[in-house]
C-alpha cells in the first residue's frame, strides 16, 4: 500500500453537482488534474487515491456496515465464517474483500470488469483474494462460466456498485446465479434506486426476487454511505439475505 499523502481538492461549485457527476482535483507531478469519481479506471492507477478520497475525506462506511450485517447473520445461523466461499462482485482494489477477510471468510474471489482494478488489488492488497477475475458478467465465455461454477460459491457480496450502470441488473443476476441455493447474498444500493421512481431496474428486480421466493431478506439497514462533495450524507441500504433459487432471465427488467 502506498502511504504517500496526495493533495486533493473538492470543487468550489459543489452545489451544482449530482452524485453521478462528482469530481475532485488531484495534484500529480506538480499539475492539478480533474478526476471524475466514477472514472474508476483512472482512480485505481493512482496509489492511495481511492482510500484517501472516499474513506479519509468522504468517510465511506459501506464495507464496515456490510461486514457487520453479514457476520451477525452468519453467527445467528451458527455457520463457521471460515467455511464461506465468497464472490466479491465489483471488487475494485480490495477494500470490501479486506473487510470480508476480517469477518473470517475462508475463500474469496474478486471480479471486476476493469483490469486496472485487478492491478490495484494486487498492488495494494495482494493477500486478500485467492483469485481475481477481470470479466464482463453480461458476456461470459463458456470457459469463464465453467471456472466460476467450479468455485462452489456460497456467498455473494456487491458493495456500492449497483444502480449507476457500473453493474447492471443482468450482471448482478449472473453473479447471483453462481451462488448455491441456501447461500448468502449481501449488497448495498443507493436508497433512491429502491423507490417507485427508480430507473436503474434494481427496485423491480429485488422486489420480483422477493415475491418469487428467490431471495429471503434476513436483515437490512439504511445507513450513511458517505458524504457528497458538499459534505451532505448519501444514504444507501444494505441487505443480507438467503438465496433460494436462480433468477430467470425474464425477471430482469
Amino acid at each position: 500500500m502506498n502511504n504517500t499523502e496526495l493533495e486533493i481538492r473538492l470543487p468550489d461549485n459543489a452545489e451544482q453537482i449530482d452524485q453521478d457527476s462528482e469530481y475532485c482535483s488531484v495534484r500529480l507531478d506538480g499539475v492539478w488534474q480533474e478526476i471524475r469519481f466514477h472514472d474508476y479506471a483512472r482512480i485505481f492507477t493512482i496509489p492511495g487515491l481511492y482510500e484517501q478520497l472516499f474513506h479519509d475525506i468522504l468517510d465511506c462506511r459501506s464495507p464496515d456496515v456490510v461486514g457487520k450485517l453479514l457476520k451477525e447473520q452468519v453467527q445467528r445461523d451458527q455457520v463457521a465464517e471460515s467455511s464461506l466461499r465468497a464472490l466479491d462482485l465489483g471488487a475494485g482494489n480490495g477494500l470490501v474483500g479486506e473487510q470480508l477477510r476480517a469477518v473470517g471468510v475462508g475463500h474469496l474471489a474478486g471480479i471486476d470488469i476493469l483490469p486496472q482494478a485487478r492491478d490495484a488489488a494486487l498492488r495494494d492488497r495482494p493477500e486478500v483474494y485467492d483469485a481475481y477475475h477481470v470479466l464482463d458478467m453480461t458476456a461470459l465465455s463458456e470457459q469463464e462460466s465453467r471456472t466460476l461454477a467450479a468455485a462452489g460459491f456460497d456467498t455473494l457480496s456487491c458493495v456500492a456498485a449497483l444502480g449507476y450502470a457500473d453493474i447492471p441488473p443482468a450482471a448482478f443476476r449472473t453473479a447471483f446465479n453462481f451462488v448455491r441455493d441456501g447461500g448468502w447474498i449481501t449488497f448495498t444500493i443507493k436508497d433512491r434506486f429502491l423507490s417507485a421512481d427508480d430507473t436503474s431496474g434494481f427496485a423491480e428486480l429485488i422486489g420480483r426476487c422477493q415475491k418469487e421466493g428467490l431471495l429471503e431478506v434476513r436483515a437490512s439497514e439504511r445507513y450513511r454511505h458517505r458524504l457528497n462533495v458538499r459534505g451532505e450524507p448519501l444514504y444507501y441500504v444494505a441487505f443480507v439475505g438467503t438465496k433460494h433459487g436462480d433468477i430467470p432471465a425474464e425477471l430482469v427488467p
